[in-house]
């Protein structure tokens, strides 16, 4: 057994050994693998009770046999296995017993269902979302891979059977037959081959999501496929040949009726037995158990990366220090090439099939996906060389630009569609975030006592060459304007100026007369951390700082002077005329999660695999509890880039 599974059997409390068991051992199997009868006779001559072992219905992006990825979750059986009817299992008891009427928990099975709809996930997810489904008015018929120990000696004969059942009772539709992941890649053949007996048929192998597939059948049809399983939360009562776990429980149409099982449940009931009581879950980032809502959220960003990153990348425009990080985020599918020009560029992502990134404003062809630095950064500055712990890839434009929308304006402008399950999430993420009093580079640097007497008005510095205040700024484009402005505005208000950290540390352009800050501001918040600057603000004044948007997640009111994106929304009040393109009708809830969640995407900073927001607030969060345990990998890339800049 692999250690990665040894782990969770650990953490959930067994004591994982080899060797001959002893009183009170239970013998542990793979469910009903070629190998398990072994385990079966060592139990028999043992008188041991049997542990059964098997993946979770949300495993991987791919199946273990294709990428040899680890499942996020396991099934451990004391009674059996779920896909065997012939004896009950530890499931088929919860569904036949249970009461299952915790509104709690039935509240959590409902948001959970909308979770897996919304990012499109099922047991493997390896979905293209670019890929067009057939019209709708077809009929989906699942196939398996042969020998599968769920189909309990059903072969050919009985998928033939299914097949003719489904074109009897859809006459005259089409008939797609899903074919299995691993048949696709190879792996192990399934039940139909292209010689089909029903003319209207055939085998249907693009990469579509489930759940878009689903919404254009008139029916599914399946052995015992956990596919099947989840066509009921898409809102089908699939036909079912075999006896899997989701059978007999009033939500399918059973050929074969088990008497064992005459409940009636509802999705949310079977779910929330087999989702959310029956499996043990795991996280292999913080190495612990947890939430099946944890798990949503961790395989929503690792398909998110395979998605966006299959067909490879051509990068253009980055500078050396940064190569490393990129290659380990961007290059995990596909090896990531580094271009010289855009000729080159596009000449290697035309041969390849690449797309084309390049970086913020860089000179790259038409179309090419722009990356910048998210929103929760790092811990330090970019331009020390610390290495982020999210980017955002903008197919469409640049987040600081507001000339034209980019793919940031499309998700702040979709979210008023969003579940009810993702807004909840972007609450719990922001008090998060709140509590951990993250922002952006999360420097140190406490604040000096504030007097309350007067409104209190944090003017924030940027760096005056910035992308973003080139861009964004209109009438007022200094950091010198944004002072006089802000006394202008506020005669009797006690000002606070926050100089940028970049500038701070002699970085970047931007910095002001010391004899200016002292005319105009109360106080000067130097080596003042973001969120202690926050924490003693009434209102915030900035011209398109990202510290805008932390102050609006903290409930501080925020005056734009100038464009950036989290303006135009209705929750900022603004002094330039804003882009068309931004209505003003957008929530908090809505703007963070296109921020947070849709738009970024995180990376472990030591491996590069995919994080969670979740995930990367607990990282970041760390990092700020162990202030020595700064990169040793950032320390040589800043000595590397001074002995550059000594050498020119």
């Amino acid at each position: 057994m692999r250690r990665h599974m040894r782990r969770i059997l650990a953490l959930k409390g067994w004591d994982v050994s080899t060797g001959v068991p002893g009183t009170d051992d239970w013998v542990g199997i793979w469910g009903r693998s070629p190998t398990a009868w072994r385990g079966e006779a060592v139990a028999g001559w043992a008188d041991a009770p049997i542990l059964s072992v098997e993946d979770a219905f949300l495993r991987s992006v791919h199946p273990g046999r294709v990428r040899g990825e680890l499942p996020l979750g396991l099934c451990l059986d004391e009674s059996g296995v779920h896909f065997d009817a012939g004896v009950p299992s530890d499931l088929e008891t919860l569904l036949r017993t249970s009461e299952l009427d915790d509104t709690q928990l039935l509240n959590r099975a409902k948001r959970a269902i909308e979770q897996l709809r919304y990012w499109h996930l099922g047991k493997y997810s390896a979905y293209d979302l670019e890929i067009e489904v057939p019209p709708p008015g077809y009929v989906i018929v699942i196939d398996q891979t042969r020998g599968d120990a769920a189909l309990q000696g059903a072969g050919v004969s009985e998928f033939a059977e299914m097949l003719v059942a489904a074109a009897d009772e859809h006459p005259g539709a089409d008939i797609l037959i899903k074919t299995h992941p691993e048949t696709i890649a190879g792996k192990r053949p399934g039940h139909f081959d292209k010689n089909l007996p029903v003319d209207r048929a055939r085998l249907y192998d693009a990469p579509v999501s489930s759940w878009t597939l689903f919404e254009g059948a008139l029916g599914v049809y399946t052995h015992s496929s956990t596919l099947g399983f989840e066509a009921i939360f898409a809102d089908h009562k699939p036909r079912v040949f075999g006896q899997p776990f989701y059978a007999g429980w009033g939500l399918t149409s059973d050929e074969t009726l088990l008497t064992r099982r005459q409940r009636a449940l509802t999705r949310a009931q079977i779910f929330a037995a087999a989702m959310i009581l029956y499996p043990t879950w795991y996280d292999p980032v913080g190495d612990q158990l947890c939430d099946v809502e944890d798990v949503i959220v961790a395989l929503a960003v690792r398909s998110r990366a395979w998605r966006e990153d299959r067909h490879g990348y051509a990068a253009l425009g980055m500078r050396r220090w940064k190569r490393g990080f990129l290659r380990r985020t961007f290059g995990r599918e596909k090896r990531l090439i580094f271009a010289s020009s855009s000729k080159s560029a596009a000449k290697r992502a035309e041969r390849d099939n690449r797309r084309i990134l390049a970086w913020g404003q860089s000179t790259a062809p038409e179309g090419s996906i722009r990356v910048e630095d998210g929103f929760l950064r790092s811990r330090g500055l970019g331009a020390a060389l610390v290495p982020p712990l999210s980017l955002v890839a903008d197919r469409t434009g640049l987040y600081y630009d507001p000339s034209k929308p980019s793919d940031l304006d499309r998700l702040i402008a979709k979210s008023a569609n969003l579940p009810l399950a993702e807004i909840e999430r972007t609450t719990r993420l922001i008090k998060q975030i709140l509590q951990a009093d993250l922002s952006k580079y999360n420097q140190p640097g406490d604040c000096p006592v504030i007097p309350t007497e007067r409104p209190r008005i944090l003017v924030v510095g940027q760096v005056e060459d910035d992308a973003s205040v080139v861009l964004g700024a209109v009438g007022v484009k200094t950091n010198a304007d944004l002072l006089a402005l802000a006394r202008a505005e506020n005669a009797d208000a006690y000002l606070m100026w926050k100089p940028h950290p970049d500038v701070e540390a002699g970085l970047r352009n931007g910095g002001v007369d010391p004899a200016v800050i002292s005319e105009i501001a109360d106080i000067s918040l130097s080596n003042v951390s973001a969120a202690a600057a926050l924490s003693n603000a009434d209102e915030v004044l900035t011209i398109t700082s990202t510290l805008g948007f932390e102050a609006l997640l903290r409930g501080i009111p925020v005056v734009c002077a100038g464009l950036p994106f989290y303006a135009g929304w209705g929750l900022t009040r603004d002094i330039a005329p804003q882009p068309v393109h931004r209505d003003g009708t957008a929530t908090l809830e809505g703007l963070a999660h296109a921020c947070l969640i849709g738009y970024p995407r995180y990376f472990d900073p030591d491996t590069g695999n995919p994080l969670s927001p979740e995930q990367a607030v607990a990282v970041l969060t760390a990092q700020m509890n162990a202030p020595d345990a700064v990169s040793r990998r950032s320390a040589i890339q800043r000595l590397y880039q001074l002995v550059r800049r000594l050498g020119r």
